[in-house]
């Protein structure tokens, strides 16, 4: 007996961010999967999909944001569900990989939570993970699956370039960090630009805090472009740039992909000496964390491409031109 069978494909959204969601099917061609997600009275997650997944490719977006751990948990349920529900392959979508800033031991007795992160979507029953901008490449090593790490340097870079005309051997790249220095080469190859970086001295007794930061780099006169893969509270951010702007650099840009905005973020980028905040949607940004220079870019319809890929066994990396390696 011979059978041929025909694919099917299929994407759920936990609640974190549907909007997004909503704008990959959109994208893609195809509509949102409905399924009952919510909580009992103690707060426990209950999810069950309304229709039949069985052969399936089935594609699970939660962006973990906050609630972080409500998030993942959420992803976790849903895919567990959609594994004994007989899905033929499950791929956990996660524009925004959650504890990705703890992979490794920086010092004795603390955990490597985003490794814990992996083993529970490869236990819950993921078959493959798609994630934008890793805050570390490494992050792919922690799984057996397949991993598509995505980036969105490409959608930046059209936005500086055919939008705010930046680009050429006067602008100047500049990298937060050491550790973002390929990050920022990357960036400076797509705008033929130069590059620059910043050193960051932290404090020896208290964590997260910067006590210096100095420019390495001809930045004088010139535009700048200080690129990360996420602005948290922004402190470090906005102490590079007032360096940049006390060597006489100006006008000086950020471009981050996830938005995470904590704290007193909106406050330090208003405050700044910043022309432009440019991001993505890789989380929401709620109203109020919103400001008159921020430029929110949609992820959409690079995620939407990576995922048809997928579903049709193509190459992921030929969408970015080898460019999403790290």
């Amino acid at each position: 007996m011979e059978i041929i069978t025909k694919k099917r494909m299929m994407l759920y959204s936990g609640t974190i961010h549907p909007t997004l969601a909503h704008e990959i099917a959109d994208n893609i061609g195809i509509p949102v999967s409905h399924g009952e997600l919510r909580r009992f009275a103690s707060g426990e997650i209950y999810f069950r999909a309304d229709e039949s997944v069985r052969g399936a490719d089935v594609f699970v977006v939660q962006t973990h944001y906050e609630p972080v751990n409500e998030a993942i948990m959420e992803q976790l349920i849903m895919i567990d569900a959609m594994k004994r529900a007989s899905a033929k392959r499950i791929s956990a979508v996660v524009p925004y990989y959650g504890y990705s800033r703890q992979d490794k031991k920086a010092v004795s007795r603390e955990p490597i939570s985003a490794k814990l992160v992996a083993d529970l979507l490869s236990t819950a029953g993921a078959d493959r993970v798609v994630s934008v901008d890793l805050h570390s490449g490494q992050i792919q090593g922690y799984f057996d699956a397949p991993f598509d790490h995505l980036t969105a340097l490409p959608l930046l870079a059209n936005y500086l370039k055919d939008e705010l005309g930046l680009h050429g051997d006067d602008l100047v790249v500049v990298s937060p960090d050491a550790g973002r220095i390929k990050t920022a080469e990357r960036l400076r190859e797509y705008l033929h630009a130069d590059l620059a970086f910043l050193y960051k001295r932290r404090s020896r007794t208290e964590a997260h805090k910067i006590e210096e930061s100095a420019v390495v780099g001809e930045v004088e006169g010139r535009p700048c472009v200080v690129v990360d893969d996420m602005i948290d509270t922004a402190g470090t951010l906005t102490m590079g740039v007032k360096a940049l702007a006390a060597m006489g650099a100006g006008p000086i840009y950020a471009g981050a992909t996830h938005a995470i905005f904590s704290g007193k973020a909106r406050q330090n980028l208003e405050e700044a000496p910043i022309e432009q905040v440019i991001v993505t949607n890789t989380v929401p940004i709620p109203e109020d964390r919103q400001f008159a220079k921020l430029r929110v870019l949609s992820i959409a319809p690079l995620i939407a491409s990576a995922l048809r890929a997928v579903f049709e066994d193509s190459s992921v990396s030929e969408i970015f031109g080898g460019a999403n390696q790290v």
